[in-house]
């Protein structure tokens, strides 16, 4: 029979690995603060990985301690089991293994591919962009209105020729504070754990949602901080209105793989939550997500950690 720990994670395991992120995916709340329900997503998938391998190794240990640590420590130090040790504790050694190794083996991997692309594509653009009339900026000779940013020690902030000639002063300065929010805050980091989670694990449905809703939260948290640093009497439909210039003349093209561009994602849904912005959440509600999403990490943490009930 399955240790009381080892099940209480592999329940949590599953909730986190279907309806949690489904429900949250389908919440309207997250466009209300989209800082906090990223780091809601980030508990999310860090407690999900902790519970579905936690669970095996309770389990797999089991026969060696009443608790993880005990556990662990009577194998490193070559202690005999306390009980039988079956077929099944050894498969379930084995799959955590294999799982933590798929999961951190793809996030390192995913790291130093993305970071090799950006390389690549930052090298190629230093040949052929010029400075541009605004700090920080590389003009890009194209046609179509495009910019994007490319994170990384060296980050790049490139505006192509057209969508300078698209925008008035304004929208291109909306257009780069949203870029260089994007840089300032390293959302790059904040999408790195759900690529890999979504090549890790491909027929996982959340894994694909929780990618999406992330990537849009990303961008949504982009336009707010660049509305924070927007004069004017009407920022957000300025900003609103360079979204859709850059949308309709090019949409994601000839924005780099890896590059986080002001057309990254849901652009008719930010659109409309600029010029009909939603009540901020209250302050009760930023707490309880909080809380929410530090109790999902001290759970699997504490189930991991506090003595096993056999």
């Amino acid at each position: 029979m399955l240790p009381a720990t080892a099940a209480a994670l592999a329940v949590l395991a599953a909730l986190l690995a279907w309806p949690v992120p489904a429900l949250l995916a389908r919440a309207r709340w997250p466009r209300r603060d989209p800082l906090v329900a990223l780091v809601c997503w980030q508990a999310i998938g860090l407690a999900g990985g902790l519970s579905i391998i936690g669970a095996l190794l309770v389990h797999g240990l089991a026969p060696w301690g009443h608790s993880l640590p005990e556990a662990a420590w009577s194998v490193l130090t070559g202690h005999p089991a306390e009980a039988p040790v079956r077929g099944d504790h050894w498969v379930a050694l084995t799959l955590a293994g294999v799982l933590a190794t798929e999961l951190v083996g793809v996030l390192l991997l995913s790291w130093v591919r993305t970071t090799r692309t950006r390389r690549r594509h930052r090298e190629l653009l230093e040949l052929v962009v010029q400075p541009a009339e605004l700090p920080d900026a590389r003009l890009l000779e194209h046609p179509a209105p495009v910019a994007f940013c490319i994170p990384g020690a060296r980050p790049l902030l490139v505006l192509s020729s057209g969508m300078v000639a698209e925008l008035d002063d304004a929208q291109l300065a909306a257009v780069v504070a949203h870029e260089r929010a994007h840089l300032r805050e390293h959302h790059h980091l904040y999408l790195l754990p759900f690529v890999a989670w979504e090549a890790a694990l491909p027929v996982l449905p959340a894994a694909a949602r929780a990618h999406v809703a992330v990537r849009t939260l990303v961008e949504m948290r982009a336009d707010d901080v660049a509305l924070a640093s927007l004069p004017g009497p009407a920022p957000r439909r300025t900003l609103a209105q360079a979204i859709v210039v850059a949308a309709g003349g090019a949409g994601g093209a000839g924005v780099p793989s890896g590059a986080l561009a002001v057309t990254g994602s849901a652009v008719g849904a930010r659109v409309v939550r600029l010029i009909e912005p939603p009540s901020p959440l209250p302050a009760w509600a930023r707490a309880a997500a909080l809380l929410s999403a530090g109790l999902l990490l001290l759970v699997p943490t504490a189930l991991l950690l506090l003595p096993a009930a056999l």
